[in-house]
């Protein structure tokens, strides 16, 4: 685990690779049971749902640069679990903007 130890494991890092591979199944469930058609949306070029997927991955990842950036990751909360507390990072804003850009994208591109 050493060569990995740079890595800040933390839950919020489990829950988005877990969202992750959870997205990747369900988009290849969809593509198996109803296959996909271009559409052309607000960007005026023919996409599928894996070119939408795409855009809205790159997105969450400019979201979230851009939000430790301007804002930085300090606790906007402390839950009472434990005997320290559970901080909740402000991080959590940034996924649920990606979030809402991600179904924006997917409605309308």
């Amino acid at each position: 685990m050493e060569s990995i130890a740079w890595m800040a494991w933390t839950l919020p890092t489990a829950i988005f690779f877990v969202a992750l591979a959870c997205t990747l199944a369900v988009m290849t469930w969809l593509a198996a049971v109803y296959p996909e058609a271009e559409r052309v949306g607000v960007l005026r070029i023919p996409t599928t749902r894996g070119d939408r997927l795409f855009i809205s991955l790159i997105a969450a990842a400019v979201i979230h640069l851009a939000w430790i950036g301007l804002v930085g990751t300090d606790p906007i909360a402390t839950l009472p679990i434990g005997e320290e507390g559970f901080e909740i990072s402000s991080l959590w804003l940034a996924s649920g903007i990606s979030l809402v850009t991600a179904v924006l994208i997917f409605r309308t591109v």
